[in-house]
């Protein structure tokens, strides 16, 4: 089977797209015409998971996130100034002969999102979960779980995820039961039903108020939900968030994607899901 049969298997699995879909789903290097030797489900090709996926002796990377530090994501390297990373990484990657191929666009589409589902399925809480679509740009999932410490639903993440920490953002002793999985924290705007404009913050704002304890969102920015959070906590209010970064949060989904695609490829091919590994180290105060 070559390379780009998988490729074509997968994106028959997904939601149908426009013929003139031009995302950032796509080859980011290699010749998809050479015969798949195995495949790695990755959030990322990063160095480690093309060493790992030459190990493995699989030629085939699939990956949800950019591959060469842009949003774009173009597949190479264009900007007016030499990137010696990005030259090593790609010599590798042709040394290997590994094709890469960008899955997040269609995985997302899916409805539950395709990423989501292993999230939820890998922290044990795909029965609990349901989906709040009011919420401007992002679903919301809000999962109800046993009553638990902060402290102890972080330490589930790091543990299930395989991470460094978490930040948080709250008293970890408070004990929550109700959890909502909420999108990137940026100021984005997005368009109201009655034509008006929203924040998708003050939309999450409305979560805690409303319908949770904690969230654990995927970026974050300090001077909207964040330092609502801070201010209800020091009011003596129970509201937290638990800060684990974009691709942590997501991490679990790419191990999901192992499962069915070897469904999808009828078992043909060995497929690996290479962890991209937590990119974020913890120096504490006083060196702990």
């Amino acid at each position: 089977m070559k390379a780009r049969e998988v490729i074509d298997r997968i994106k028959e699995y997904h939601p149908a797209f426009p013929e003139d879909y031009h995302g950032c789903d796509d080859y980011k290097c290699g010749d998809p015409d050479i015969e798949c030797t195995g495949i790695v489900t990755a959030m990322a090709a990063t160095v480690n998971v093309i060493r790992k996926a030459a190990e493995l002796k699989a030629n085939l990377i699939v990956v949800h996130e950019p591959t060469f530090y842009t949003s774009a994501d173009e597949g190479g390297w264009s900007e007016d100034f030499s990137n010696e990373v990005y030259e090593e990484k790609k010599k590798m990657l042709d040394e290997y002969g590994i094709v890469v191929w960008r899955d997040h666009d269609h995985m997302h589409a899916h409805r539950p999102d395709a990423i989501f589902a292993g999230v939820l399925k890998y922290l044990g809480w795909e029965d609990r979960a349901i989906i709040d679509t009011d919420t401007g740009l992002f679903a919301h999932y809000l999962v109800d779980v046993e009553p638990q410490s902060v402290r102890q639903l972080a330490d589930h993440l790091i543990r299930t995820i395989g991470i460094n920490g978490a930040r948080i953002v709250g008293d970890p002793e408070n004990i929550v039961s109700k959890v909502a999985l909420v999108g990137h924290l940026f100021p984005n705007e997005y368009r109201k039903p009655d034509g008006t404009k929203g924040e998708y913050s003050v939309k999450v704002i409305e979560t805690l108020e409303k319908k949770a304890d904690v969230i654990i969102p995927g970026e974050v920015i300090d001077w909207t939900v964040m330092s609502y959070i801070r201010d209800a906590m020091q009011l003596g209010k129970n509201k937290s968030a638990i800060c684990i970064g974009h691709f942590n949060w997501e991490e679990l989904g790419m191990r999901y994607m192992k499962d069915w695609l070897e469904e999808l490829i009828d078992h043909e091919l060995p497929v690996t899901y290479v962890p991209s590994e937590d990119m974020y180290g913890y120096i504490v105060k006083g060196g702990e």
